[in-house]
């Protein structure tokens, strides 16, 4: 296969983890690689090693139309405009316009698990309507509905260790955590493809994991015990916002352990392994790895 393939956002931390993936795992040639960031000057490693690098801003629409021009597989990595209620919806629809205008010949999206209408993940209606928006636009796709990454963990595990209590409202709800790098690869192998046909993976960890199994896993790796303290939803958005979060975030937050409440989080599927080829990495063994950023 011959195909250029493009990748958005590719100075982020999944951007650039698709890209290594792409040349140091399948070993495409960088002349078939296009990478595409707001910031060219942080690519400036991959321009060296060949990739063409180009600027592409989600706000502008003729920047994207450029920045796509040539390519014929192109990967949309989802922004992280969350700030703003819409405007990450805005800017994907916008992404999936100039892929249209541009002739991308097969478009991948990097979405989320069951974001169809009802989910309590305040911004699932951003991913939902981005995907239907690739539906419509008539160009044969790949939609990746992302799980959570066993890194999401590094954002409150630090103060959890630190105070001993985990607070949360998800109840018994599970969560199927998948490292970042084993998704990458993943996606990296369906964008290297040469499927044509439209498909929608959901791509998780190989476990799903409760609150209390995932403190338990922590104390074992770090020796530092944890309680699990379960409050409602009103509960745990009132504390996070005396601990001084801004409310839209910490409603964003709680909207998460809401889903997880409802099994909106915990599917397992053998996607992963199966598009890249490779075991994925259990979460023991990635907070083993990974302890010294626990503690933060």
């Amino acid at each position: 296969m011959t195909a250029t393939l493009l990748v958005t956002g590719a100075s982020g931390q999944l951007g650039r983890s698709v890209i290594n993936h792409l040349l140091d795992t399948l070993e495409v040639p960088a002349a078939r690689i296009i990478a595409t960031t707001r910031t060219p000057a942080n690519l400036a490693d991959l321009s060296a090693r060949g990739v063409t690098v180009r600027e592409a801003d989600f706000d502008d629409q003729a920047s994207l139309a450029d920045a796509f021009a040539g390519a014929d597989r192109a990967l949309i990595i989802s922004t992280n405009e969350l700030a703003i209620q819409g405007k990450r919806r805005e800017q994907q629809l916008a992404a999936v316009a100039a892929a249209r205008q541009a002739g991308i010949a097969h478009l991948l999206y990097t979405s989320m698990p069951n974001t169809e209408p009802g989910s309590p993940v305040l911004f699932a209606p951003d991913h939902y309507d981005t995907e239907q928006a690739i539906k419509a636009s008539g160009i044969p796709y790949t939609i990746f509905r992302n799980g959570w990454y066993d890194e999401n963990l590094f954002m409150a595990m630090p103060q959890i260790l630190a105070s001993g209590q985990w607070y949360t409202s998800a109840a018994d709800g599970a969560i199927s955590y998948g490292a970042r790098d084993d998704l990458a690869a993943a996606i990296a192998a369906g964008l290297a493809s040469d499927n044509t046909e439209s498909k929608t993976y959901t791509l998780t960890g190989p476990k799903a994991y409760t609150s209390a199994e995932v403190a338990a896993l922590v104390t074992e790796v770090t020796g530092k015990p944890i309680q699990v303290i379960q409050l409602s939803d009103e509960a745990l958005t009132e504390g996070m916002k005396s601990a001084g979060l801004p409310e839209p975030i910490a409603r964003l937050l709680v909207s998460f352990d809401a889903a997880t409440r409802v099994g909106g989080l915990g599917m397992v599927t053998d996607s992963v392994e199966k598009l890249s080829g490779r075991k994925s990495v259990p979460l023991k063994q990635f907070l083993e790895a990974n302890k010294a950023a626990l503690a933060g």
